[in-house]
């Protein structure tokens, strides 16, 4: 069902592009015929006058000479006397009608009248012009051959229009199938992705066109879905291998007290259910580290200039509560910087839980802002060299933290966050032990107002 209902939207896509080639066809046709068409009328009748009045000169100039002039078919001439007395100049000819301004012109023998008249069904155009000696000279034109040449241009308008109407609608629908093909295919390529969802389905060659552009476009769009695509799916597999070892503790403790209904040692069944609590508590931040993995939930938050500073001594107050850790903040050259204010405290805060999870009390962590920079330095057991990339990986556990309890997703919570603010996070090891963990965000040229956080305070437990 889903092939005939695109053909058809494709054949009304060309049909409508030909019609509306054919209408425009049609109308500079008819503009030019009606703009031809007076041009060529007055020419027309502008030669019929000419001609008209070079025979009445004519005819004066020989009948002054004594001599009869020329039969012409299309003419007909007679000499209209002062006294009003009509003599033929064409024998078998019909006489032409005799008003009283030609009368006037032959009594007076000053002025000319020139008028159309209709002799045995045909149209003349007269004109009466005096003579030297006395009278007029009354000189009719018919306009059959004017007519005739009209009839056969009107006639043959509706021929040729009809023949270049159809010459351009069929020109209009071969080249229009050539320039939709590529559009075509690109339907077909879609189409086929839509019904089987396989995203490695191959586009057609992109030109340099627009359609070439949208092919391109399909193409940048469709790699942007497998790589989503593929994370999601690696995160599924992370995740269930991570979840899989805390649920399996959790069962095993569980069903070890069902086993034993009471009779465990009273320090044995403390033992499993602080266990089960820490497992527990392990599973919940987990689940909550995936869901905002997953979900992004500050994509509903628009960019905008933020004071680093405040958010960094913001964080480092909360944090000093939550764990009386000692933790100081230093600050050189700071500049506001582009960012998504609620998801900046969020990487804050988690560099900050990375750096306390890690370094042991009473072991000071610094939080230093240089410029649109910030690093959180540690006392931990530092970063290996050539884990120094992959830290920021979903779930990565190093050598060196394995023992120490973690959903290892703090890290690329930051890592997507900064990333998608066009910043950069490094991680390096630092002189003396310890590491330094920290990001790096485009300047804002909009300095914020005061040293005040730009958005609420948000609270992680």
């Amino acid at each position: 069902m889903a092939r005939p209902l695109a053909w058809l939207a494709r054949l009304a896509l060309r049909t409508k592009v030909t019609l509306v080639v054919v209408a425009a066809v049609v109308l500079a046709i008819t503009v030019t015929v009606a703009a031809s068409y007076r041009s060529v009328s007055e020419l027309v009748g502008n030669e019929l006058e000419r001609g008209l009045e070079d025979r009445a000169d004519t005819v004066t100039t020989l009948l002054a000479a004594s001599r009869k002039p020329p039969v012409r078919p299309d003419t007909t001439e007679q000499l209209l006397l002062a006294d009003g007395t009509v003599r033929p100049l064409s024998p078998g000819r019909h006489l032409l009608p005799v008003s009283e301004a030609d009368r006037r012109v032959a009594r007076t023998g000053a002025g000319t009248n020139r008028r159309d008249v209709v002799v045995s069904g045909r149209e003349y155009g007269v004109l009466t012009k005096p003579l030297p000696d006395g009278g007029a000279v009354m000189v009719g034109q018919h306009y059959q051959g004017a007519v005739r040449v009209e009839n056969a241009f009107l006639w043959r308008v509706p021929w040729t229009t009809l023949a270049a109407t159809g010459l351009s609608a069929v020109l209009s629908w071969i080249v229009l199938g050539r320039i939709l093909r590529p559009v075509r295919r690109l339907a077909r390529a879609t189409g086929r992705i839509t019904t089987t969802q396989d995203l490695s389905t191959p586009l057609p060659p992109a030109g340099a066109d627009e359609i070439g552009q949208l092919t391109r476009s399909f193409d940048a769009m469709l790699g942007a879905l497998r790589r989503s695509r593929a994370q999601q799916q690696q995160l599924v597999q992370d995740a269930s291998h991570e979840l899989r070892t805390p649920l399996t503790s959790v069962r095993g403790s569980a069903e070890l007290l069902q086993r034993a209904r009471g009779r465990l040692d009273p320090q044995d069944e403390e033992q499993i259910l602080t266990t089960l609590v820490t497992e527990t508590t392990a599973l919940d931040e987990l689940v909550r580290e995936l869901v905002e993995l997953a979900t992004d939930r500050y994509t509903g938050e628009d960019p905008t200039s933020v004071d680093l500073p405040a958010v960094a001594e913001d964080s480092a107050q909360r944090y000093r509560q939550r764990t009386g850790r000692d933790i100081s903040v230093t600050v050189e050259g700071p500049v506001p910087v582009r960012a998504r204010p609620r998801a900046l405290q969020r990487c804050v805060d988690n560099l900050l839980s990375n750096a306390v999870k890690f370094s042991e009390a009473p072991a000071p962590i610094v939080l230093r802002v240089d410029g649109s920079r910030l690093t959180v330095r540690d006392h931990g057991p530092g970063i290996a060299p050539d884990d120094r990339h992959a830290v920021f990986d979903r779930f990565f556990r190093g050598p060196r933290t394995q023992s120490i309890p973690g959903s290892g997703l703090g890290l690329a919570i930051v890592h997507d966050i900064i990333t998608a603010d066009e910043g950069t996070v490094f991680a390096t090891g630092a002189t003396g032990g310890g590491a330094e963990v920290g990001f790096q965000l485009p300047p804002h040229p909009k300095k914020p107002a005061g040293r005040s956080l730009p958005f609420p305070r948000e609270h992680h437990q």
